[in-house]
Parts: C-alpha cells; structure tokens; sequence
C-alpha cells in the first residue's frame, strides 16, 4: 500500500506555549487554537482539508538549537515575507531562500531552535 501522504502527523516540541503560538501565529498569519481534550495540551496548525498532512506544537523538551528534524511549514503569501515576520517574531533565519522544481523555501530556527521550513509552493 502506498499512503497518500508519507508523513501523516508532525509534532514540534516547545518550551513555552503561549510564547509559541504567539510566532506561529505571526509567522504563519493564522490562529493556532490550543486544545487540551487529548493527553498533552497541543495547539494545531489549521488545515482545510482533513486528508491532508498537519501537526500541531506541544509542551516538550526541543532538542539542541538546530539539531533536530526539520518540519517545512506552508507560508500564506512570500517566503521574503515569512522570513521577515520571522524575524521580528525574535526567530532566526539560517539560510537564504532555495528554490527547487515544487516552490521556494528558507531555514529558519523558531523561538526553542526547533529547524522550520518557511515553503511558498510554485
């Protein structure tokens, strides 16, 4: 059987909640919701399709400043953009934008140095 998506959930761990869903939000210009009806409190990334592939941030312990995987994030509008909402969320961007045949996408480490993609589909 092949999935339709190979990756089915994805989970970034964060130090501080609030904090995190304040530069997802600003990053992503969406409303993560926190939701507590699961055993860990979570905040999701919104999705318009139940098919497709989202995750959600959680209380957690992140690994080392850019050492653990690196989960690419779809952004609304630019990858320029997101880098500089990324930065003025207190993020950082560790690398230039990369472009490949399905879009464009930048480096970057969020508020715990947990490694993001910022990904502008083509």
């Amino acid at each position: 059987m092949t999935p339709r998506n190979p990756v089915a959930w994805s989970e970034i761990p964060v130090t501080e909640m609030a904090r995190a869903i304040r530069f997802y939000n600003a990053v992503l210009k969406t409303e993560m919701r926190e939701e507590n009806g699961g055993p860990n409190p979570m905040a999701m990334f919104p999705a318009q399709d139940r098919d497709g592939v989202s995750g959600h941030i959680y209380p957690g312990k992140p690994a080392a400043k850019g050492t653990g995987p690196t989960i690419h994030l779809a952004v609304p509008d630019t990858v320029e953009a997101a880098v500089e909402r990324v930065k003025e969320a207190g993020g950082e961007v560790v690398s230039p934008v990369i472009e490949i045949p399905a879009g464009r996408f930048a480096y970057c480490l969020d508020l715990d140095g947990n490694s993001i993609g910022l990904f502008e589909t083509a």
